[in-house]
């Protein structure tokens, strides 16, 4: 009996009910319009003129379907009644586009119509069946006019044969029940499911908000490594130098100072984007734009050359003022990192060369640092910060690379001053 009388036949008998009641308004609208041509006629005696206002009711049941906000009051009722499998998701959010909007309707309409011939079923068949069970039992119940027993069954096989068909009426009731409820539950992941449009604004979604991820990770590794490098290289000046330069020592520290308390500033502000980073992809999409108006530019290169703990030779070129405040932002994390590099595998007081370009239509970064006597040793999970400036670029519509250049490194970034795709109008 568990098919049929089961928790999940039950909750499905449930939906189906909820359906019917979903469905009278639009029925009793239809049995106005079937009296309005049947003059004088009583629409509720007549099963023929029932039929038909309820074949009125479904068109108009259908249209308010259309509604985007009907979608996810489907869906509720769907995954809270109709025991759908784990693995058959079902869309989140309102139908917008014309597919989604359709197959809502239809799935509407599907409930409404199977709602209302099982609500039927259940409120006239339900005390007829119990009736007839009854019948041999009870005098009164044979004499009534509800049940209006035949002449002919009247006879000395009704004892018999009452009961059983009683409960074969509410069984044969809840069969069609069951089985409404499971034509429902087996429709529903394809009329309330994602559509190819949903699956791909989930996609983007998510594309979305990993794009934010990787930028603040990025963030992250250039700020925090960068002045980590700086910090570890200057305790460590200060340590070998304590004894017999004092006052190098105060200089060293000052500058850590310095910059612990910069990079403590920035920290807090990824950190806080991090926190508003969102679901959905226009949020995504914001949050990424607000980490783009915040953070260094070009005209903080100096204070990064100043404090950056080795000795640079550095080189200008065209106008600052000409580039964008997005593509200065990053061409200055782009020079962090090839200061970081070069800090942490130069060799302490290794001279570094940086020349910046402004030309007509891109910033050429070029970062020329010495290769150490010995290779420096592989940090498990290295090899970010040359992947970040990589990914700076790209975003950009750049490109950037790094190598061995005659005996040293290289690191190389251009980066067009009109990333379109990157602005906003």
């Amino acid at each position: 009996m568990t098919p049929l009388l089961g928790r999940r036949a039950r909750l499905r008998w449930l939906h189906l009910i909820i359906g019917g009641a979903l469905l009278m308004p639009y029925f009793l609208v239809g049995t106005v319009i079937v009296g309005s041509f049947r003059a004088g006629a009583n629409v509720f005696s007549s099963p023929v003129d029932q039929l038909i206002a309820f074949a009125f009711a479904l068109p108009m049941a259908s249209v308010t379907a259309l509604f985007p906000l009907a979608r996810p009051l489907s869906v509720s009722a769907a995954r809270a009644l109709c025991g759908l499998p784990p693995d058959r998701p079902l869309a989140d959010g309102p139908a917008r586009t014309r597919q989604a909007r359709s197959r809502a309707a239809l799935w509407y309409t599907l409930h409404v119509a199977l709602g209302g011939v099982i609500s039927g079923m259940t409120l006239a068949l339900t005390p007829f069946a119990v009736g007839v069970t009854v019948l041999p039992f009870f005098a009164a119940a044979r004499e009534s006019p509800v049940l209006d027993v035949p002449e002919a069954l009247d006879g000395r096989w009704l004892p018999v044969l009452a009961p059983f068909a009683g409960i074969a009426m509410l069984a044969a009731m809840a069969g069609c029940a069951a089985a409404a409820g499971a034509l429902l539950a087996n429709r529903a992941p394809v009329l309330l499911g994602p559509t190819p449009d949903d699956r791909l604004a989930a996609a983007e979604r998510r594309a979305a908000g990993l794009a934010v991820r990787n930028r603040l990770a990025r963030e992250l590794h250039d700020s925090v490594g960068h002045a980590l490098s700086a910090v570890t290289l200057q305790a460590g000046a200060a340590r070998r130098v304590l004894d017999s330069d004092p006052e190098f020592v105060r200089e060293a520290l000052t500058a850590i100072e310095e910059t612990t308390r910069r990079t403590v500033d920035e920290l807090d502000s990824v950190l806080g984007l991090l926190r508003r980073t969102a679901d959905t992809a226009e949020d995504a999409e914001a949050a990424g734009y607000a980490q783009d108006t915040t953070g260094p530019g070009l005209d903080a290169l100096d204070g990064l050359l100043a404090r950056c703990g080795v000795p640079v030779s550095y080189t200008a070129e065209g106008d600052r003022g000409a580039v964008p405040g997005a593509v200065a932002r990053e061409a200055y994390r782009i020079v962090q990192e090839g200061l970081s590099n070069a800090l942490r595998h130069g060799g302490h007081g290794a001279p570094v060369r940086l020349r910046i370009t402004v030309r007509a239509e891109e910033l050429e970064i070029v970062v020329d640092s010495p290769l150490p006597a010995r290779p420096s040793p592989v940090r498990p999970g290295g090899g970010r910060g040359l992947r970040g400036v990589s990914e700076r670029a790209v975003l950009l519509g750049g490109r950037a690379g790094a190598g061995p250049h005659e005996g040293g490194w290289r690191l190389t970034a251009c980066l067009p001053l009109r990333p379109g795709a990157r602005e906003r109008p």
